[in-house]
């Protein structure tokens, strides 16, 4: 009978009841709404705690980030569904290539919409899904797991190593514990208890979305697709894009309005090729063999012109 019975999970931080909201059911609306705000508070407090650990596991992820390795996303229920949020909104905002930023959650799409946390007590769960990705030593795979114990997450980052050994892994968590096998970088964003008691969807998803979108983003940073701080390498598909990248181009040539929107259909809708013809007086070809012998990385074309 014992045997059968579910891990006592009570040792866990983010399992364990706030001290301050332990009269949460008899708060008035804006009660209810300060003690939420006091609480999220907590979140960036945890970050700066867990800068170094960022900046370790960002460290290692570049270089085969650089050499056209992926950065995965391995999560369970909220951690799972912010990693798929992550990777599918790189490509519209970077324009990386779709494939480079994967989201891996237990239960496949089907948990986006629907909960399917029973699958998350699966160790070998992610196997299909990472051999059928191909895992390479080139690859990053980011756990993440606000207790730090999901059996999917940390048996698929173990899957992950014996995979490809030389792939950085790191395990991106809400409460202290031991790293655990396969990951490289333990990242504690220590939140503490939750204002409902292991709701882990409030202050831990907070700072779990927190992190992964710093380091997804400085990768893109650190990969040329940010040129000082506009998003150059933007896909321009609908109207509120469009306007937006007629505004870098403004704000990078100069030019008006409308000039600006005449230069991005010559460019292809490419704002990095956009500036290269504009400000080296190229046409669309020439800017392409520019950008494509400097990496994409339009620093360095204006730099040498």
């Amino acid at each position: 009978m014992t045997s059968s019975l579910p891990p006592d999970r009570s040792t866990i931080a983010t399992e364990h009841r706030n001290p301050r909201s332990m009269d949460l059911h008899t708060l008035s609306v804006r009660a209810c709404v300060d003690l939420i705000n006091e609480e999220n508070r907590a979140v960036l407090d945890a970050m700066d705690r867990a800068s170094d650990a960022l900046t370790d596991l960002i460290g290692r992820a570049e270089p085969g980030f650089r050499r056209g390795g992926r950065l995965i996303y391995l999560g369970a229920g909220t951690s799972g569904r912010l990693g798929v949020l992550d990777a599918s909104e790189a490509p519209p905002t970077f324009q990386v290539e779709i494939g480079r930023v994967v989201g891996v959650i237990a239960g496949g799409d089907a948990a986006l919409k629907r909960s399917s946390e029973s699958r998350e007590d699966e160790p070998d769960g992610a196997e299909d899904e990472l051999r059928a990705l191909g895992i390479r030593d080139d690859d990053t795979v980011v756990g993440l797991a606000a207790g730090g114990t999901t059996p999917y997450v940390r048996g698929g980052l173990a899957i992950a190593k014996g995979l490809a050994p030389g792939c950085a892994t790191g395990l991106v968590c809400c409460t202290p514990i031991e790293k655990p096998p396969g990951a490289d970088v333990l990242v504690v964003l220590e939140t503490g208890p939750e204002v409902v008691t292991g709701s882990t969807r409030m202050k831990a998803g907070t700072a779990t979305k927190l992190a992964i979108n710093t380091i997804s983003t400085t990768l893109m940073v650190r990969t040329g697709r940010v040129y000082q701080n506009l998003m150059v390498d933007l896909r321009a598909t609908n109207d509120k894009l469009m306007d937006r990248a007629a505004r870098i181009i403004r704000e990078l040539t100069g030019l008006d309005r409308d000039a600006c929107f005449v230069l991005l259909e010559r460019s292809g809708r490419s704002v990095k090729h956009a500036v290269v013809m504009h400000r080296l007086g190229v046409d669309r070809s020439e800017a392409d063999r520019l950008l494509g012998d400097a990496g994409g990385r339009l620093d360095a074309v204006l730099d040498r012109s």
